[in-house]
C-alpha cells in the first residue's frame, strides 16, 4: 500500500450555467442527445503538455479561445489525464509506484492542489471551472474508466453508502497501459453509487464535457452503460465521450444510445500514415454518424507542442497541405473537432483553419456525409446543404505517404503501440485471386521516436488446397529495414522474438520502415501472422509506434505530383449549368456543367467546394 494525499472536501453549493436551480433534475432518456447537436470544438490538453498540464496552461489556452475562437463555436476546454497526481512534471506517466495521487474520503480523484492552484482546500476544479465560464466557453476533464487503486487498498468508504471501494471491484480488463484504476463490477451492491458519486462531484464542480478512457477499446458495455446513467442522474448536461479507438463498429448502435462521441482510431499524431489510414476509417463510421452521437476520428495535432508525450517544443509536421487534408476530411466527417496544440503559440495559417465560417458550417450543418470514391489514391467525399439543393464535395489527393502507396494495400493494422491490447494485431487477410507476390510492410507510426522494433510471427502463406508455406522456411526476394538486419527466427537486434514477454520461436524480426517482398506461389489463397512490438522497442525509454501493411502488388509511390481529379456533375444530380465555390478560398470559381469541373489538388492536399445550380 503506498502513500497517498486524502483531502476532505469542503461543502460545495452546486451552482448550473444559466440555471438558478440546485435541485437534481434527471435527465431524461435520450435527452443528452440535444447537449451535442453539432459535432463539438474545442482545445484538449493532451497533446501539448501530455499528463503534466498546469492551471496557469489551461487558463491561458481559454483566454486565447475566448479572444480569437469563441466567436467561431470553438467552447470546450478540456483538461486531460491524471490531473490528480500531485507530481507530475512530465509528458510521460510517472510510474504507478512513483505517482502521488491526490484523493478525497470517498476515493474520488481530486486535483493536485500543486498543478492547480485554486483547487486547495477540497475546492476541485470547480473555481477553474467558473473562470473558463466567466469566458463564455465550457469546461471538461478527462477520466480512467473504473475505481481507483488506492481505493480499493485502502478500503475507502463509497458516499451514501455503507459499502467501500474494495468491494465493487476486479482485476479483470485491468488497462494494460496505466495503472491507476481497477475495473468496476457493475451487478455488485456499491458498484453504480460509486459512479453516481463522481459525476456528482464533477457536477458540483461545473463540469460539461467528460472524456472517459481505456472504455472502448476494448469495449466496456456494463462500464459505459453505469455511466450513461451516472450522467443523467446528476441533472446537468454533461457531454459524455469515449476513448480510445478502434471502438469496434459492431457496437456503433449501444455506442450512438449510451455516448455523444466515441473514438473511431487509436490516438491520432501528425504523420501522414495515419492520416492516409484514417480515410479508411471515416468511410467505415460514416453511415453511423448522427445528430448528438458523433463518431471520433481524434484530436487535430496542429500548432505548437510544448511537451506532450510524443512531441516536445515544436510544431506539428503536417505540411500546410496536409493540415488541409486534416481539416478537410474532419470536415466532412463530422467528426468532433479538439485542438490540440498550444493555442497561445497559434499562427496566421494555423488559424485560418480553424475560423473559416464557411468550412465550419459544412461541419456543423451538412448532412448526409459519406465517401464518394477512392480510386488510384484520388479521393472524393460528398455531403448536402440541408437549406438548398447545394452540395458539398472534397476532394484529396492522398498519393501514398513517401514512403507505400496505399492504393494496393489489401491489409492495414492501424496504429500498433503500448497502447495496443497485445502490442501486436492478428492477421487473416485473403489475398486477391491471381496474386503473384506479397509484401510485408512494416511502417513508422510517427510518433517521432526510433525504436520501432517489430515482429512478423508465423507468416504463413494458405493455398487453396489446404497447405500451407511459412515465409521463414523461403527466400524473401528483396528485404530492407530502417535500422539493422532483417532476422529470421530472431528479432533484428539479433535476440529471441520476444513480444510483451512472451517469446516465439517462428517469425521475422525487423525494423520500420520495413518492405520485404515473397513471390508467391499458385493457388495462395490467404496470409496469416502475428504482427507485434518487439519487446527492445517498448521499454520505458523506447515506446516504439507502427503500422503493419500487405500488398501483393509494388507499394512504392509512383506519383507525387499535383494532380487534376475530374468530378461528374451529372453524377451529383447537375444536369445543367451549376456555379462552384471554393470554400478555402473564400473564391467563386465560375460557371460548369457535365464533367467539366477538374480542379488541380496538390500532393497530400485537398479542396473543398460548394456546387450550386445556377440560376
Amino acid at each position: 500500500m503506498k502513500l497517498i494525499h486524502i483531502i476532505k472536501l469542503v461543502v460545495i453549493t452546486a451552482i448550473f450555467v444559466g440555471c438558478d436551480e440546485v435541485k437534481k433534475k434527471p435527465s431524461k432518456p435520450g435527452e443528452f442527445k440535444n447537449w451535442a447537436k453539432s459535432p463539438p470544438k474545442g482545445w484538449n490538453s493532451w497533446d501539448c503538455f501530455g499528463p503534466s498540464v498546469i492551471e496557469s496552461e489551461v487558463k491561458a489556452n481559454a483566454d486565447y479561445m475566448a479572444k480569437h475562437l469563441r466567436d467561431f463555436g470553438w467552447e470546450y476546454v478540456v483538461v486531460d489525464i491524471r490531473w490528480y497526481i500531485d507530481n507530475q512534471t512530465t509528458g510521460h506517466y510517472n510510474a504507478y509506484d512513483k505517482s502521488d495521487f491526490i484523493i478525497d474520503e470517498f476515493g474520488r480523484y481530486i486535483p493536485s492542489p500543486k498543478r492547480f492552484p485554486s483547487s486547495v482546500n477540497g475546492a476541485g476544479f470547480k473555481p477553474l471551472a467558473d473562470y473558463v465560464h466567466s469566458l463564455g466557453l465550457k469546461f471538461g476533464i478527462h477520466i480512467m474508466r473504473g475505481v481507483p487503486k488506492e481505493a480499493v487498498f485502502n478500503k475507502m468508504p463509497i458516499k451514501g453508502t455503507d459499502i467501500t471501494a474494495d468491494q465493487i471491484y476486479s482485476t479483470e480488463y485491468e488497462c494494460t497501459w496505466l495503472k491507476d484504476n481497477y475495473t468496476i463490477v457493475n451487478d455488485k451492491p456499491g458498484a453504480q453509487e460509486y459512479y453516481n458519486s463522481i459525476l456528482d462531484l464533477y457536477a458540483e464542480w461545473g463540469v460539461d464535457f467528460i472524456k472517459v478512457d481505456n472504455l472502448s477499446r476494448p469495449y466496456h458495455t456494463d462500464e459505459i452503460e453505469m455511466l450513461r446513467k451516472a450522467i443523467d442522474q446528476t441533472g446537468r448536461p454533461i457531454v459524455f465521450s469515449m476513448s480510445p479507438g478502434a471502438t469496434p463498429i459492431k457496437d456503433h448502435a449501444h455506442a450512438t444510445a449510451n455516448a455523444n462521441m466515441w473514438r473511431t482510431i487509436d490516438d491520432f499524431w501528425d504523420n501522414w500514415a495515419q492520416l492516409n489510414y484514417s480515410f479508411e476509417k471515416c468511410a467505415e463510421w460514416a453511415p453511423y454518424i448522427s445528430q448528438g452521437a458523433w463518431p471520433d476520428a481524434d484530436m487535430l495535432p496542429l500548432g505548437k507542442f510544448i511537451r506532450g508525450e510524443r512531441a516536445t517544443n515544436r510544431y506539428t509536421k503536417f505540411t500546410k497541405d496536409e493540415q488541409y487534408t486534416l481539416m478537410t476530411l474532419w470536415t466532412m466527417f463530422k467528426s468532433p473537432l479538439m485542438f490540440g496544440g498550444n493555442l497561445p503559440d497559434n499562427n496566421d495559417f494555423t488559424n485560418s483553419l480553424l475560423t473559416n465560417k464557411e468550412v465550419l458550417e459544412v461541419h456543423s450543418k451538412s448532412i448526409n456525409n459519406k465517401q464518394w470514391f477512392n480510386e488510384k489514391d484520388l479521393i472524393a467525399w460528398v455531403a448536402d446543404d440541408p437549406d438548398s439543393d447545394d452540395k458539398f464535395v472534397a476532394l484529396f489527393n492522398s498519393a501514398g505517404d513517401g514512403f507505400v502507396s496505399t492504393k494496393n494495400i489489401v491489409y492495414r493494422s492501424g496504429t500498433v503501440s503500448h497502447l495496443t491490447d497485445g502490442f501486436g494485431k492478428e492477421i487473416n487477410v485473403e489475398l486477391p485471386e491471381g496474386s503473384k507476390e506479397i509484401y510485408l510492410i512494416v511502417n513508422d507510426g510517427g510518433d517521432g521516436i526510433s525504436w520501432d522494433h517489430a515482429n512478423w510471427i508465423n507468416p504463413i502463406i494458405h493455398l487453396e488446397n489446404g497447405k500451407i508455406i511459412n515465409l521463414t522456411d523461403v527466400a524473401w526476394e528483396s528485404a530492407s529495414a530502417g535500422w539493422g538486419t532483417i532476422g529470421i527466427n530472431k528479432s533484428i537486434s539479433g535476440g529471441a522474438l520476444n513480444i510483451k514477454g512472451t517469446a516465439y520461436n517462428n517469425g521475422i524480426g525487423t525494423h520500420s520502415q520495413s518492405i520485404i517482398k515473397y513471390k508467391l506461389p499458385e493457388n495462395s489463397k490467404r496470409f496469416t501472422a502475428f504482427g507485434g512490438l518487439d519487446i527492445v522497442g517498448t521499454n520505458d525509454k523506447a515506446g516504439s509506434t507502427v503500422e503493419f501493411m500487405i500488398s501483393t502488388e509494388d507499394p512504392i509511390p509512383k506519383n507525387e505530383a499535383p494532380t487534376a481529379i475530374p468530378v461528374d456533375l451529372e453524377a451529383l444530380g447537375f444536369t445543367g449549368e451549376c456555379t462552384i465555390r471554393d470554400l478555402w478560398s473564400h473564391k467563386d470559381l465560375g460557371t460548369f456543367s457535365k464533367a467539366e469541373f477538374s480542379p488541380t489538388i496538390n500532393f497530400h492536399g485537398a479542396g473543398l467546394y460548394r456546387i450550386s445550380k445556377d440560376k
